[in-house]
C-alpha cells in the first residue's frame, strides 16, 4: 500500500472549506490506560504533503518520536485528549472515545476551529451524543463537543494524511503515558505491552490483580477450560 496523501483532503476545498481537521484514536483495544485521540488541523490553501507520515501502527517507535515534532510544526493547530480507564469503566468505551476527542477538539480549536472533519472508520463517535446520560450532559456543558460537520472514512489512517498524522501524535503521547506508569507497576510491562493484550500481561493481571490504570469491566484475564464449558450454543454463559 502506498503513502497516504492530502488527495482526500483537497476534496474538502470543493465544499469551500479551508481548515479540515484529521482524527484518529489509539488505545481501544488496550486492558490498561487511556484512550486518546489526536487531531490535527490542516490548512488547505498552503498545505504541502509531510514525507515519512503513515498510520502509526506501521511505524517503528522511533519513527514516530521523529514525526511527531515534524507534525506539530506542519500543522495549523494539533492536540491530543485522553479518557481515563476509570472513565471507560464507568461511561463505556465510546462515550469516553467521544471525551478524549472532545478534549482534543477544544485545545486545537483555541487555535482555530475546523470547517469539518475527517475521523477514521465508519463511525461518528466524536460529534456530542444527544441523548446521552446526565453524566454525559454535564460535561458536554462544561467541555463543548465538536460543532463541526464530521466525514467518517474507512481506512483514512491509511490514506490520509492528516488522519495518519493524527494517529502518530495519539500515538507518541499515549506511549510515553505507559512508560510513565510502567514505573511503579513494572510486573505488567507496560513500557513494551503498552498496556495491550499480551499473554505476559494476561498471567501478571492473574497473579497480582487489576491496578487502578485497568479497564476493571473488561476481562482481564483469558478464560479457564472450565469457563469456556458453560458457554453455550447461542453464545451465552449458563
Amino acid at each position: 500500500m502506498g503513502a497516504p496523501t492530502l488527495r482526500f483532503e483537497r476534496t474538502f476545498s470543493l465544499h469551500g472549506h479551508r481548515y479540515v481537521a484529521g482524527c484518529d484514536e489509539v488505545g481501544r483495544g488496550a486492558l490498561a490506560g487511556p484512550v486518546s485521540v489526536g487531531i490535527v488541523v490542516i490548512d488547505l490553501s498552503v498545505v504541502r504533503s509531510l514525507k515519512g507520515v503513515r498510520d502509526s501502527k506501521l511505524l517503528s517507535p522511533s519513527n514516530r518520536e521523529i514525526l511527531a515534532p515534524k507534525i506539530a510544526r506542519w500543522a495549523v493547530a494539533s492536540a491530543v485528549g485522553h479518557a481515563s480507564a476509570a472513565e471507560i469503566d464507568d461511561v463505556g468505551l465510546i462515550a469516553a472515545l467521544r471525551r478524549a476527542g472532545t478534549r482534543a477538539w477544544r485545545t486545537a480549536a483555541e487555535t482555530v476551529r475546523p470547517d469539518a472533519v475527517l475521523l477514521d472508520g465508519n463511525h461518528d463517535w466524536l460529534s456530542p451524543a444527544y441523548q446521552s446520560s446526565l453524566f454525559e450532559e454535564e460535561l458536554v456543558k462544561s467541555e463543548p463537543g465538536c460543532d463541526s460537520p464530521v466525514f467518517t472514512r474507512i481506512k483514512a489512517d491509511m490514506h490520509c494524511t492528516s488522519v495518519a498524522a493524527a494517529s502518530v501524535l495519539a500515538k507518541v503521547e499515549r506511549d510515553a503515558m505507559m512508560e510513565d506508569l510502567a514505573g511503579p507497576y513494572p510486573h505488567f510491562q507496560w513500557d513494551a505491552n503498552k498496556g495491550y493484550a499480551t499473554q505476559s500481561h494476561r498471567t501478571a493481571i492473574a497473579a497480582h490483580g487489576a491496578s487502578e490504570y485497568h479497564r476493571k469491566t473488561w476481562r482481564l484475564v483469558a478464560e479457564t477450560t472450565a469457563e469456556r464449558s458453560t458457554v453455550n450454543i447461542s453464545g451465552q454463559r449458563g
